[in-house]
């Protein structure tokens, strides 16, 4: 299998998408867990495929960056790319549906994911309870996702095809 190299459009591309997507994070960080992240990082997927990884690390770069590498950090150097990871396959499809609940269904798994290394370093039962605990969260971020995903990602897909 032969690699592929980045093209110097693709990296400007997806440096601006993770760009996008940590701009988004912030402008819209009153909100809680509303953001456009896995609605964008979907599109980098559904336009760029397997290159959207570098899309997710990037973003996941940028918040360690402005926010600190805490405990915090290591979930997201998996929950990001897994998405782009779990996107692949639906690629083909362009079903909308589909891929918004994806993008719910990574949010509703987003607290769950984020206890993996508090329950790993701190024990089983602190990681059940602070997933527990932001199971509130996780179903406000579920329902946003699956609603900006279904209003917005054919308009946003059928953009980036053009540019």
């Amino acid at each position: 299998m032969k690699a592929e190299h980045l093209r110097l459009r693709e990296l400007l591309a997806l440096s601006l998408m993770a760009a996008l997507i940590f701009g988004s994070k912030v402008a819209l960080s009153f909100l809680p867990n509303i953001h456009l992240g896995a609605l964008l990082l979907i599109v980098a997927t559904l336009r760029f495929g397997p290159k959207a990884l570098y899309t997710a690390f990037v973003y996941v770069m940028l918040e360690g960056l402005v926010y600190g590498f805490g405990l915090w950090w290591i979930s997201y150097l998996y929950i990001w790319p897994l998405l782009v990871l779990a996107v692949l396959p639906l690629r083909r499809t362009r079903s909308y549906f589909v891929l918004s609940v994806a993008g719910a269904l990574h949010g509703l798994l987003f607290g769950a994911l984020c206890a993996i290394p508090v329950g790993v370093l701190s024990g089983l039962k602190a990681g059940f309870a602070y997933w527990i605990a932001g199971i509130p969260f996780d179903l406000i971020h579920g329902a946003a996702n699956f609603i900006l995903c279904l209003v917005l990602l054919r308009p946003l897909d059928r953009l980036t095809q053009k540019v």
